[in-house]
């Protein structure tokens, strides 16, 4: 209960902690490790308390691009969405980094709603917060152009985990960006080249310099 209040007790009330603690079910999950998949029907909403998520779309013919991240005290409104309606996921979810984190039970959503006023300002800030971050995607992919993409993806991912080394392929890249792995190589090249990023074998560093 006090790791709760420690972590959620600026944003929820505490008869809601209380709640959270007695209903919640906490998990931990590995770096890689797939939290939620498509296809899927979701029980329930993670709340991060530690670590960082990605949450992916897949189109019709199987790519995916990055959403958005789920840090500390963020939840997924994708999941809180599907949960209401009883549908199977639209989303991939894998954690960024190892992740602990408590899931909500889906008949709890919507009664805490009515019945706790902090669930129902978290919940809709959360959704806002991610319906800004879609926008922003989406202008980037219409607007800016995929090196500068690039970097606005490595700049994310270093904020999000903390580490200026990233364990990622040129394939993983270029997936969450939806392009190709020559064109994500030739880029990070460039990169390195400039004296903003060093290469390793599924490794990148940032430099100071990016």
């Amino acid at each position: 209960m006090e790791e709760l209040k420690q972590k959620l007790g600026h944003i929820l009330e505490a008869g809601l902690i209380a709640d959270i603690e007695k209903s919640g079910q906490r998990l931990t999950f590995k770096e890689g490790d797939v939290i939620i998949d498509y296809d899927k029907f979701i029980k329930g909403m993670p709340m991060v308390l530690k670590g960082s998520i990605r949450v992916l779309s897949q189109d019709e013919d199987g790519r995916e691009i990055l959403l958005y991240y789920i840090s500390s005290t963020e939840s997924c409104t994708m999941a809180y969405s599907c949960c209401m309606e009883s549908r199977k996921s639209g989303i991939r979810a894998i954690a960024d980094t190892d992740v602990d984190l408590v899931m909500i039970p889906h008949e709890k959503l919507d009664t805490w709603l009515i019945q706790y006023p902090s669930w129902k300002t978290y919940v809709f800030q959360s959704f806002n917060l991610r319906f800004n971050e879609m926008l922003r995607s989406l202008e980037s992919i219409a607007f800016k152009k995929l090196d500068e993409r690039l970097v606005d993806y490595l700049k994310k991912k270093s904020a999000q985990t903390g580490k200026k080394v990233i364990s990622l392929s040129h394939q993983q890249i270029a997936d969450e960006l939806a392009t190709s792995r020559v064109v994500i190589s030739r880029l990070l090249k460039q990169l390195e080249n400039d004296g903003k990023v060093i290469l390793y074998r599924n490794e990148l560093k940032i430099m100071p310099a990016l």
